[in-house]
């Protein structure tokens, strides 16, 4: 394998991307459970919502910077590394990315302050509204990015220019790609999952060591609702977007289900060893006619393998296959943790089964995992192109040379490790403390610093604020 500029750049970006995703992944998702807390502690008045509103916002605050400043080093590298692809796609990816800024970002900027530092200025209801539109943001966010991701997956509403560019020629084919709704949605609940995930293993955790405490068994409830509801869906929208790209691209679809060979009465591989070399599986534990049946509708159907396709178009085959099974075999496991705990649930004791609350505990980082493996399926099933069928990752790549690129590939490892390694371990430790110790009440004799989030509460938002 050649170290090239190419190679290195890729590694670059997959890098970053990986983990500036494991940030918005889990805020888009918090945003709204905070908006949740928040809504029915005003409906209900119950302190034990309003304590874990206060928790959690810290640690919303705290991964939401993370993930503006991991995500600006990614727009920088679309001018450094990937100049070809800018000056080529930017006509039609450079609005997308423009209004996710001018509609989102400018949206969470402006009332994310209020939900931070608002509690002494503004009413409740105006509190809860900055922070719904917090969490409507946020979604916005995803809506943009994942649009000008899809269109990059299947590019619609554009023609080339004469220098060899492109140009959008209807907005709305470019925007709602064919792609675009189930992948918006995948990626949406995907989100919300991965914070289920989290907010309950944080919550178990608590429980292993204070079964009493009520704020981690509500939370925990909350948690078990989302999986149990949620993780079923995304099953049913992960086939659904499975079909598209047996549509679209057909030469994925035979790398993530492993076949070489067109025929009908595909088998299900449920592990395999793709070799591109032999262009064959090594070895391969199947079910006939299964894959068939899944990835079109009958065990009949005729499935394209990857021979179909010239070599140079063929995707990484075994990145591509153990990916997709590693993320479909998380989301398994979170459709079992959800339906155990439902189980539970029904029996009014999740919190005393400490093999559950263990299981959960451990669990807690599969949301973060399972995301970052369903973007190796989506992006490296997409290559060789970075826009699919238009322009290839090797022509989009700057003329750069592979030790600049190596020098800054290795300043991003430095960096990465030490900073937002303090704010990872930072967040664990604020989840280790629990929702009690990490809302408490600003004491008489301890208040808290003028613009804390947690200097007063919205039922005392001090003379100014009262309307």
């Amino acid at each position: 394998m050649d170290v090239d500029a190419l190679l290195l750049s890729r590694l670059q970006f997959a890098f970053t991307i990986a983990f500036h995703i494991i940030f918005p992944s889990f805020t888009i998702g918090l945003a709204s459970y905070l908006a949740v807390l928040e809504g029915l502690w005003l409906a209900t008045r119950n302190e034990v919502f309003k304590t874990l509103y206060l928790f959690w916002v810290k640690i919303f605050a705290i991964s939401f910077g993370m993930g503006v400043v991991s995500g600006v080093v990614m727009s920088y590298q679309l001018g450094t590394n990937w100049s070809v692809f800018s000056q080529v796609a930017s006509p039609v990816i450079g609005p997308l990315l423009a209004f996710e800024v001018l509609t989102a970002f400018f949206l969470e900027a402006s009332f994310l302050g209020i939900m931070l530092f608002g509690w002494r200025k503004v009413g409740p209801g105006l509190h809860f509204a900055a922070t719904v539109l917090v969490a409507v943001g946020t979604l916005i966010s995803a809506f943009w990015i994942i649009s000008a991701n899809s269109w990059m997956q299947h590019p619609t509403g554009f023609e080339r220019t004469a220098d060899g560019g492109l140009i959008a020629t209807d907005w709305l084919e470019v925007i709602f790609s064919p792609t675009f709704p189930e992948r918006f949605l995948h990626m949406t609940l995907a989100a919300y999952l991965t914070t289920a995930l989290v907010v309950g293993a944080a919550s178990a955790w608590r429980l292993l060591k204070r079964p009493e405490e009520a704020e981690s068994q509500i939370a925990l409830r909350m948690a078990i609702g989302m999986l149990a509801i949620v993780a079923p869906l995304q099953l049913v929208v992960g086939d659904l977007s499975g079909r598209e790209v047996l549509r679209i691209q057909p030469a994925k679809l035979a790398a993530i289900e492993g076949f070489w060979e067109t025929r009908a009465e595909q088998p299900f591989h449920i592990a395999a060893w793709p070799d591109r070399a032999i262009e064959a599986n090594r070895w391969e534990l199947s079910i006939p006619k299964v894959g068939s049946l899944i990835t079109a509708g009958s065990t009949g159907a005729e499935v394209q393998g990857l021979k179909a396709f010239p070599p140079e178009d063929r995707p990484p085959a075994a990145i591509v296959f153990w990916s997709f099974r590693l993320m479909v075999g998380l989301g398994l496991a979170m459709i079992g943790l959800g339906l155990w705990g439902a189980w539970l649930c029904l029996r009014k004791q999740p919190e005393k089964s400490r093999l559950f609350l263990s299981v959960f505990a451990a669990m807690g980082p599969a949301g973060f995992v399972a995301v970052i493996a369903g973007w190796v399926v989506a992006e490296v099933g997409r290559q060789p192109y970075v826009i699919y069928g238009v322009l290839r990752t090797a022509d989009a790549v700057s003329p750069v040379q592979a030790s600049q690129v190596s020098i800054s590939l290795l300043a991003f490892l430095v960096i990465y490790a030490v900073v937002f390694s303090v704010g990872v371990l930072y967040i664990l430790r604020l989840m280790a403390e629990g929702p009690v110790a990490g809302a408490e009440e600003p004491s008489p004799d301890r208040p808290r610093a003028p613009g804390s989030p947690l200097a007063a509460t919205p039922e005392d938002p001090g003379p100014e604020g009262r309307s």
